[in-house]
Protein backbone atom coordinates (compact mmCIF):
# COMPACT_ATOMS: atom_id res chain seq x y z
CA UNK A 1 0.00 0.00 0.00
CA UNK A 2 1.23 3.48 -0.86
CA UNK A 3 2.49 5.41 2.15
CA UNK A 4 3.87 8.92 1.95
CA UNK A 5 4.94 11.33 4.66
CA UNK A 6 2.10 13.04 6.55
CA UNK A 7 2.00 16.82 6.32
CA UNK A 8 0.27 19.64 8.21
CA UNK A 9 -0.64 21.66 5.12
CA UNK A 10 -1.41 20.42 1.62
CA UNK A 11 0.23 22.56 -1.04
CA UNK A 12 -1.87 22.41 -4.19
CA UNK A 13 -1.47 23.65 -7.76
CA UNK A 14 -4.48 24.06 -10.03
CA UNK A 15 -4.26 23.08 -13.72
CA UNK A 16 -7.30 24.43 -15.54
CA UNK A 17 -8.91 27.73 -14.54
CA UNK A 18 -12.23 27.73 -16.36
CA UNK A 19 -15.60 27.82 -14.63
CA UNK A 20 -15.22 24.44 -12.93
CA UNK A 21 -11.60 24.97 -11.98
CA UNK A 22 -12.29 28.34 -10.38
CA UNK A 23 -15.31 26.98 -8.55
CA UNK A 24 -13.25 24.24 -6.94
CA UNK A 25 -10.33 26.62 -6.41
CA UNK A 26 -12.63 28.88 -4.39
CA UNK A 27 -13.46 25.99 -2.08
CA UNK A 28 -9.81 25.04 -1.63
CA UNK A 29 -9.07 28.64 -0.67
CA UNK A 30 -11.52 28.29 2.24
CA UNK A 31 -9.63 25.34 3.73
CA UNK A 32 -7.20 26.24 6.52
CA UNK A 33 -4.99 23.20 5.86
CA UNK A 34 -4.55 23.99 2.15
CA UNK A 35 -2.21 26.42 0.44
CA UNK A 36 -2.56 27.18 -3.27
CA UNK A 37 0.94 27.58 -4.68
CA UNK A 38 0.28 27.93 -8.41
CA UNK A 39 -2.39 28.18 -11.08
CA UNK A 40 -2.10 27.20 -14.73
CA UNK A 41 -4.21 27.60 -17.84
CA UNK A 42 -3.19 27.88 -21.51
CA UNK A 43 -5.48 30.92 -21.66
CA UNK A 44 -3.38 33.54 -19.85
CA UNK A 45 -6.39 35.69 -19.03
CA UNK A 46 -8.03 32.80 -17.20
CA UNK A 47 -4.84 31.96 -15.35
CA UNK A 48 -4.45 35.54 -14.17
CA UNK A 49 -8.08 35.66 -13.05
CA UNK A 50 -7.54 32.54 -10.93
CA UNK A 51 -4.36 34.06 -9.50
CA UNK A 52 -6.44 37.06 -8.52
CA UNK A 53 -8.73 34.80 -6.49
CA UNK A 54 -5.71 33.43 -4.68
CA UNK A 55 -4.30 36.88 -3.96
CA UNK A 56 -7.66 38.08 -2.68
CA UNK A 57 -7.87 35.12 -0.28
CA UNK A 58 -4.27 35.12 0.93
CA UNK A 59 -3.18 38.72 0.49
CA UNK A 60 -0.22 37.37 -1.45
CA UNK A 61 0.34 36.28 -5.04
CA UNK A 62 0.92 32.76 -6.35
CA UNK A 63 2.83 31.51 -9.37
CA UNK A 64 1.04 31.76 -12.73
CA UNK A 65 1.73 29.41 -15.66
CA UNK A 66 0.33 28.80 -19.12
CA UNK A 67 2.24 25.52 -19.61
CA UNK A 68 1.56 22.70 -17.13
CA UNK A 69 4.95 21.12 -17.84
CA UNK A 70 6.74 24.21 -16.63
CA UNK A 71 4.54 24.27 -13.53
CA UNK A 72 5.35 20.64 -12.71
CA UNK A 73 9.06 21.35 -13.06
CA UNK A 74 9.19 24.53 -10.98
CA UNK A 75 6.40 24.33 -8.42
CA UNK A 76 6.78 22.42 -5.14
CA UNK A 77 3.10 21.54 -4.69
CA UNK A 78 2.12 18.25 -3.04
CA UNK A 79 -0.80 17.77 -5.40
CA UNK A 80 -2.33 19.02 -8.63
CA UNK A 81 -6.05 19.47 -9.22
CA UNK A 82 -6.61 18.63 -12.89
CA UNK A 83 -9.61 20.71 -13.94
CA UNK A 84 -8.59 21.47 -17.53
CA UNK A 85 -10.29 20.28 -20.72
CA UNK A 86 -11.17 16.59 -20.98
CA UNK A 87 -8.60 15.80 -23.65
CA UNK A 88 -5.80 17.11 -21.42
CA UNK A 89 -6.83 15.31 -18.22
CA UNK A 90 -4.56 12.30 -18.57
CA UNK A 91 -1.58 14.22 -19.95
CA UNK A 92 -1.59 16.66 -17.02
CA UNK A 93 -2.26 13.98 -14.39
CA UNK A 94 0.59 11.86 -15.74
CA UNK A 95 2.94 14.84 -15.62
CA UNK A 96 1.87 15.52 -12.03
CA UNK A 97 2.53 11.96 -10.88
CA UNK A 98 5.91 11.89 -12.61
CA UNK A 99 6.75 15.03 -10.66
CA UNK A 100 5.77 13.25 -7.43
CA UNK A 101 2.50 15.15 -6.93
CA UNK A 102 -0.87 13.67 -6.01
CA UNK A 103 -3.15 13.99 -9.05
CA UNK A 104 -6.90 14.59 -8.81
CA UNK A 105 -8.80 14.35 -12.10
CA UNK A 106 -12.06 16.26 -12.49
CA UNK A 107 -15.10 14.73 -14.20
CA UNK A 108 -14.97 13.87 -17.91
CA UNK A 109 -14.52 10.99 -20.30
CA UNK A 110 -11.31 9.59 -21.73
CA UNK A 111 -10.09 10.05 -25.30
CA UNK A 112 -8.20 6.78 -25.86
CA UNK A 113 -7.47 3.52 -24.09
CA UNK A 114 -3.74 4.13 -24.60
CA UNK A 115 -3.81 7.28 -22.47
CA UNK A 116 -5.76 5.49 -19.75
CA UNK A 117 -3.23 2.64 -19.66
CA UNK A 118 -0.47 5.27 -19.44
CA UNK A 119 -2.31 6.85 -16.50
CA UNK A 120 -2.48 3.54 -14.65
CA UNK A 121 1.10 2.54 -15.36
CA UNK A 122 2.43 5.93 -14.32
CA UNK A 123 0.72 5.67 -10.94
CA UNK A 124 1.96 2.10 -10.51
CA UNK A 125 5.57 2.86 -11.47
CA UNK A 126 5.87 6.16 -9.57
CA UNK A 127 3.87 5.03 -6.54
CA UNK A 128 1.99 8.34 -6.62
CA UNK A 129 -1.80 8.25 -6.14
CA UNK A 130 -4.29 9.54 -8.69
CA UNK A 131 -7.84 10.25 -7.52
CA UNK A 132 -11.00 10.38 -9.62
CA UNK A 133 -12.53 13.62 -8.37
CA UNK A 134 -16.11 12.43 -8.93
CA UNK A 135 -18.26 14.62 -6.72
CA UNK A 136 -21.47 12.59 -7.15
CA UNK A 137 -19.91 9.75 -5.16
CA UNK A 138 -20.26 12.10 -2.17
CA UNK A 139 -23.75 13.44 -2.79
CA UNK A 140 -26.12 12.88 0.14
CA UNK A 141 -28.47 10.84 -2.03
CA UNK A 142 -25.84 8.49 -3.47
CA UNK A 143 -24.19 8.03 -0.07
CA UNK A 144 -27.51 7.07 1.52
CA UNK A 145 -28.07 4.50 -1.23
CA UNK A 146 -24.52 3.19 -0.74
CA UNK A 147 -25.28 2.80 2.98
CA UNK A 148 -28.49 0.91 2.20
CA UNK A 149 -26.73 -1.42 -0.23
CA UNK A 150 -23.98 -2.18 2.29
CA UNK A 151 -26.70 -2.96 4.86
CA UNK A 152 -28.39 -5.33 2.38
CA UNK A 153 -31.65 -3.36 2.35
CA UNK A 154 -32.21 -4.14 -1.35
CA UNK A 155 -30.95 -7.71 -1.05
CA UNK A 156 -28.58 -8.84 -3.77
CA UNK A 157 -28.23 -6.00 -6.30
CA UNK A 158 -28.93 -7.18 -9.85
CA UNK A 159 -29.22 -3.97 -11.90
CA UNK A 160 -28.36 -0.30 -11.48
CA UNK A 161 -29.14 2.74 -13.62
CA UNK A 162 -27.77 6.25 -13.83
CA UNK A 163 -26.77 8.94 -16.24
CA UNK A 164 -26.58 12.60 -17.00
CA UNK A 165 -29.77 14.43 -17.89
CA UNK A 166 -28.91 18.12 -18.16
CA UNK A 167 -30.02 20.69 -20.72
CA UNK A 168 -26.66 21.95 -22.02
CA UNK A 169 -27.83 23.35 -25.35
CA UNK A 170 -26.69 26.87 -24.48
CA UNK A 171 -23.32 25.74 -23.11
CA UNK A 172 -22.50 23.50 -26.06
CA UNK A 173 -23.89 25.71 -28.83
CA UNK A 174 -21.92 28.76 -27.75
CA UNK A 175 -18.85 26.87 -26.59
CA UNK A 176 -16.75 28.39 -29.36
CA UNK A 177 -17.45 31.94 -28.19
CA UNK A 178 -17.18 31.02 -24.50
CA UNK A 179 -14.05 28.89 -24.84
CA UNK A 180 -15.78 25.74 -23.61
CA UNK A 181 -14.24 22.36 -24.44
CA UNK A 182 -17.60 20.59 -24.82
CA UNK A 183 -18.10 22.32 -28.20
CA UNK A 184 -15.46 20.33 -30.10
CA UNK A 185 -16.36 17.05 -28.43
CA UNK A 186 -20.00 17.33 -29.51
CA UNK A 187 -18.89 18.31 -33.00
CA UNK A 188 -16.66 15.31 -33.56
CA UNK A 189 -17.48 12.53 -31.07
CA UNK A 190 -20.51 10.30 -30.58
CA UNK A 191 -20.68 8.40 -27.34
CA UNK A 192 -21.23 8.51 -23.60
CA UNK A 193 -19.19 11.69 -23.17
CA UNK A 194 -19.81 12.29 -19.45
CA UNK A 195 -20.11 8.97 -17.62
CA UNK A 196 -18.62 9.81 -14.21
CA UNK A 197 -21.70 11.11 -12.40
CA UNK A 198 -23.41 7.78 -13.01
CA UNK A 199 -20.63 5.23 -13.29
CA UNK A 200 -18.75 6.46 -10.20
CA UNK A 201 -21.48 5.79 -7.62
CA UNK A 202 -22.71 2.69 -9.47
CA UNK A 203 -19.21 1.21 -9.53
CA UNK A 204 -19.00 1.61 -5.77
CA UNK A 205 -22.45 0.02 -5.36
CA UNK A 206 -21.19 -3.06 -7.21
CA UNK A 207 -17.62 -3.28 -5.84
CA UNK A 208 -16.03 -2.65 -9.23
CA UNK A 209 -12.24 -3.18 -9.18
CA UNK A 210 -12.56 -4.91 -5.80
CA UNK A 211 -14.07 -8.35 -6.31
CA UNK A 212 -16.01 -7.37 -9.41
CA UNK A 213 -15.31 -5.67 -12.72
CA UNK A 214 -16.99 -4.42 -15.89
CA UNK A 215 -16.48 -6.98 -18.67
CA UNK A 216 -18.42 -5.74 -21.72
CA UNK A 217 -20.27 -2.70 -23.05
CA UNK A 218 -22.71 -1.84 -25.81
CA UNK A 219 -23.94 1.65 -26.77
CA UNK A 220 -26.56 3.10 -29.08
CA UNK A 221 -27.01 6.71 -30.14
CA UNK A 222 -30.06 8.55 -31.47
CA UNK A 223 -29.86 11.11 -34.24
CA UNK A 224 -28.68 14.64 -33.40
CA UNK A 225 -31.33 17.33 -33.81
CA UNK A 226 -31.54 19.24 -30.54
CA UNK A 227 -28.67 21.67 -31.10
CA UNK A 228 -29.79 22.46 -34.66
CA UNK A 229 -33.30 23.35 -33.50
CA UNK A 230 -31.93 25.40 -30.62
CA UNK A 231 -29.50 27.37 -32.81
CA UNK A 232 -32.16 27.99 -35.45
CA UNK A 233 -34.26 29.63 -32.76
CA UNK A 234 -31.42 31.51 -31.06
CA UNK A 235 -29.21 32.48 -34.03
CA UNK A 236 -31.27 31.95 -37.17
CA UNK A 237 -30.69 29.97 -40.34
CA UNK A 238 -27.66 32.01 -41.44
CA UNK A 239 -25.55 31.18 -38.38
CA UNK A 240 -22.73 28.84 -39.45
CA UNK A 241 -23.48 26.16 -36.82
CA UNK A 242 -27.26 26.06 -37.23
CA UNK A 243 -27.16 23.35 -39.87
CA UNK A 244 -23.99 21.67 -38.65
CA UNK A 245 -24.14 17.84 -38.59
CA UNK A 246 -23.25 17.41 -34.91
CA UNK A 247 -21.71 14.02 -34.18
CA UNK A 248 -23.06 13.56 -30.66
CA UNK A 249 -26.53 12.00 -30.67
CA UNK A 250 -29.20 13.63 -28.54
CA UNK A 251 -29.67 10.46 -26.49
CA UNK A 252 -26.88 7.95 -25.94
CA UNK A 253 -27.75 4.72 -24.13
CA UNK A 254 -25.06 2.39 -22.76
CA UNK A 255 -25.36 -1.06 -21.22
CA UNK A 256 -22.53 -2.65 -19.23
CA UNK A 257 -22.27 -6.22 -17.97
CA UNK A 258 -20.19 -7.07 -14.90
CA UNK A 259 -18.30 -10.23 -14.04
CA UNK A 260 -20.74 -10.87 -11.19
CA UNK A 261 -23.65 -10.92 -13.63
CA UNK A 262 -24.99 -7.49 -12.75
CA UNK A 263 -25.95 -4.98 -15.44
CA UNK A 264 -25.63 -1.20 -15.60
CA UNK A 265 -27.64 1.20 -17.73
CA UNK A 266 -26.34 4.71 -18.51
CA UNK A 267 -28.16 7.50 -20.33
CA UNK A 268 -26.51 10.65 -21.70
CA UNK A 269 -29.18 13.28 -22.47
CA UNK A 270 -27.95 16.87 -22.78
CA UNK A 271 -29.11 18.43 -26.05
CA UNK A 272 -32.92 18.27 -25.78
CA UNK A 273 -35.22 20.27 -23.49
CA UNK A 274 -35.39 18.55 -20.09
CA UNK A 275 -35.20 18.86 -16.30
CA UNK A 276 -32.04 17.82 -14.45
CA UNK A 277 -31.71 14.19 -13.41
CA UNK A 278 -29.07 11.55 -12.88
CA UNK A 279 -31.65 8.78 -13.52
CA UNK A 280 -30.56 6.86 -10.43
CA UNK A 281 -32.11 3.45 -9.82
CA UNK A 282 -31.21 0.27 -7.93
CA UNK A 283 -32.90 -3.10 -8.44
CA UNK A 284 -32.30 -5.88 -5.96
CA UNK A 285 -33.87 -9.15 -4.85
CA UNK A 286 -35.67 -7.38 -1.98
CA UNK A 287 -36.71 -4.11 -3.60
CA UNK A 288 -35.91 -1.05 -5.66
CA UNK A 289 -35.19 2.68 -5.50
CA UNK A 290 -35.88 5.36 -8.11
CA UNK A 291 -34.32 8.85 -8.06
CA UNK A 292 -36.98 10.43 -10.29
CA UNK A 293 -40.01 10.85 -8.05
CA UNK A 294 -37.89 9.87 -5.01
CA UNK A 295 -39.59 6.48 -4.61
CA UNK A 296 -38.70 3.20 -2.96
CA UNK A 297 -40.34 -0.21 -2.97
CA UNK A 298 -39.31 -2.97 -0.59
CA UNK A 299 -40.76 -6.46 -0.71
CA UNK A 300 -43.30 -6.98 2.08
CA UNK A 301 -43.07 -3.38 3.28
CA UNK A 302 -46.87 -3.09 3.59
CA UNK A 303 -49.37 -5.42 5.26
CA UNK A 304 -52.23 -3.81 3.37
CA UNK A 305 -52.94 -5.94 0.25
CA UNK A 306 -54.19 -2.89 -1.64
CA UNK A 307 -50.75 -1.29 -1.25
CA UNK A 308 -48.70 -4.44 -1.68
CA UNK A 309 -47.17 -3.20 -4.94
CA UNK A 310 -47.33 0.56 -4.37
CA UNK A 311 -44.11 2.59 -4.06
CA UNK A 312 -43.36 4.58 -0.95
CA UNK A 313 -41.87 8.03 -0.53
CA UNK A 314 -38.12 7.75 -0.06
CA UNK A 315 -37.83 10.63 2.44
CA UNK A 316 -38.15 8.55 5.66
CA UNK A 317 -35.52 6.11 4.39
CA UNK A 318 -33.33 9.03 3.41
CA UNK A 319 -33.22 10.04 7.06
CA UNK A 320 -32.91 6.52 8.43
CA UNK A 321 -29.98 5.59 6.21
CA UNK A 322 -28.27 8.97 6.01
CA UNK A 323 -24.55 8.24 5.69
CA UNK A 324 -22.58 9.09 8.86
CA UNK A 325 -20.31 11.39 6.84
CA UNK A 326 -23.36 13.43 5.86
CA UNK A 327 -24.74 13.39 9.40
CA UNK A 328 -21.48 14.94 10.56
CA UNK A 329 -21.41 17.35 7.63
CA UNK A 330 -24.91 18.59 8.42
CA UNK A 331 -24.04 19.05 12.08
CA UNK A 332 -20.95 21.08 11.20
CA UNK A 333 -22.72 23.07 8.49
CA UNK A 334 -22.97 22.04 4.84
CA UNK A 335 -20.83 24.14 2.51
CA UNK A 336 -19.57 24.07 -1.05
CA UNK A 337 -21.11 23.76 -4.48
CA UNK A 338 -23.65 21.23 -5.78
CA UNK A 339 -25.28 20.87 -2.38
CA UNK A 340 -22.04 20.12 -0.54
CA UNK A 341 -20.64 17.21 -2.52
CA UNK A 342 -17.91 19.39 -4.06
CA UNK A 343 -16.59 20.15 -0.59
CA UNK A 344 -16.61 16.50 0.48
CA UNK A 345 -14.83 15.16 -2.59
CA UNK A 346 -12.12 17.79 -2.20
CA UNK A 347 -11.75 16.99 1.49
CA UNK A 348 -11.41 13.30 0.63
CA UNK A 349 -8.46 14.17 -1.63
CA UNK A 350 -6.92 16.77 0.67
CA UNK A 351 -7.08 14.54 3.75
CA UNK A 352 -5.45 11.72 1.81
CA UNK A 353 -2.56 14.06 1.00
CA UNK A 354 -2.33 15.28 4.58
CA UNK A 355 -2.18 11.71 5.89
CA UNK A 356 0.13 10.55 3.08
CA UNK A 357 -2.17 7.68 2.11
CA UNK A 358 -3.98 6.32 -0.93
CA UNK A 359 -7.22 8.01 -2.04
CA UNK A 360 -10.76 6.59 -1.72
CA UNK A 361 -11.13 6.55 -5.51
CA UNK A 362 -7.91 5.47 -7.18
CA UNK A 363 -6.25 5.34 -10.57
CA UNK A 364 -8.01 2.07 -11.46
CA UNK A 365 -11.35 3.74 -10.78
CA UNK A 366 -10.36 6.79 -12.81
CA UNK A 367 -9.29 4.70 -15.81
CA UNK A 368 -12.32 2.40 -15.76
CA UNK A 369 -14.82 5.24 -15.44
CA UNK A 370 -13.20 7.33 -18.18
CA UNK A 371 -12.93 4.28 -20.44
CA UNK A 372 -16.72 4.15 -20.72
CA UNK A 373 -16.53 7.12 -23.13
CA UNK A 374 -13.93 5.51 -25.39
CA UNK A 375 -15.67 2.13 -25.47
CA UNK A 376 -19.05 3.73 -26.07
CA UNK A 377 -17.65 5.55 -29.12
CA UNK A 378 -16.21 2.29 -30.42
CA UNK A 379 -19.46 0.41 -29.94
CA UNK A 380 -21.56 3.04 -31.72
CA UNK A 381 -19.06 3.35 -34.57
CA UNK A 382 -19.26 -0.44 -35.05
CA UNK A 383 -23.05 -0.48 -35.33
CA UNK A 384 -23.71 -0.83 -31.59
CA UNK A 385 -21.59 -3.95 -31.29
CA UNK A 386 -20.51 -5.39 -27.96
CA UNK A 387 -16.95 -4.40 -26.98
CA UNK A 388 -14.76 -5.93 -24.28
CA UNK A 389 -13.93 -3.83 -21.23
CA UNK A 390 -10.20 -3.77 -20.40
CA UNK A 391 -9.10 -4.82 -16.95
CA UNK A 392 -6.91 -1.93 -15.85
CA UNK A 393 -6.03 -3.78 -12.63
CA UNK A 394 -4.48 -6.67 -14.61
CA UNK A 395 -6.26 -9.19 -12.41
CA UNK A 396 -5.74 -7.35 -9.13
CA UNK A 397 -9.51 -6.89 -8.78
CA UNK A 398 -9.65 -10.53 -7.68
CA UNK A 399 -7.34 -10.08 -4.68
CA UNK A 400 -6.82 -6.39 -4.04
CA UNK A 401 -5.18 -5.17 -0.86
CA UNK A 402 -7.76 -4.19 1.78
CA UNK A 403 -9.15 -0.72 1.21
CA UNK A 404 -8.12 2.09 3.51
CA UNK A 405 -10.79 2.65 6.16
CA UNK A 406 -11.45 6.38 6.52
CA UNK A 407 -14.50 8.60 6.95
CA UNK A 408 -14.45 9.12 3.17
CA UNK A 409 -14.23 5.42 2.29
CA UNK A 410 -16.61 4.37 -0.50
CA UNK A 411 -15.97 0.63 -0.26
CA UNK A 412 -17.36 0.37 3.26
CA UNK A 413 -19.43 2.57 5.56
CA UNK A 414 -16.97 3.02 8.42
CA UNK A 415 -19.52 3.92 11.08
CA UNK A 416 -17.15 3.10 13.94
CA UNK A 417 -14.73 5.85 12.88
CA UNK A 418 -17.45 8.46 13.41
CA UNK A 419 -18.42 6.92 16.74
CA UNK A 420 -14.79 7.05 17.86
CA UNK A 421 -14.58 10.70 16.85
CA UNK A 422 -17.73 11.53 18.82
CA UNK A 423 -16.39 9.65 21.84
CA UNK A 424 -13.05 11.48 21.76
CA UNK A 425 -14.88 14.82 21.51
CA UNK A 426 -16.75 14.06 24.72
Amino acid sequence: MFQNHPRAVAKIAVAGCGGRGNSMLSLLLEMEDVRITAVCDPNEERAKYAAGLVEKAYGASCAVYTDHREMMEKDDADGVMVSCSWQAHCEVAIAAMRAGKYAAIECGGGCSLDELWDLVRTSETTGVPCMALENCCYDRNEMAILNMIKQNVFGEVVHVQGGYGHDLRDEVSFGRENYHYRFNHYKHRNGELYPGHAIGPMAKYLNINRGNRMVSLVSMSSKARGLNEFLKREKGDDYDMTGYPWAEGDIVTTMIRCSGGETMLLTHDTTLPRYYSRFGSVRGTRGMWMEDGSKIFLDGSSDDPSYAHAPQDFAPYYEKYNHPLWKQFEQEGVKGGHGGMDWLVLRAWVESMLAGTVCPTDVYDAAAWMAVTVLSEQSIAQGSSVVAFPDFTNGKWLTRDPWLRTRYCLDEVCTDLFEEEEGSAE
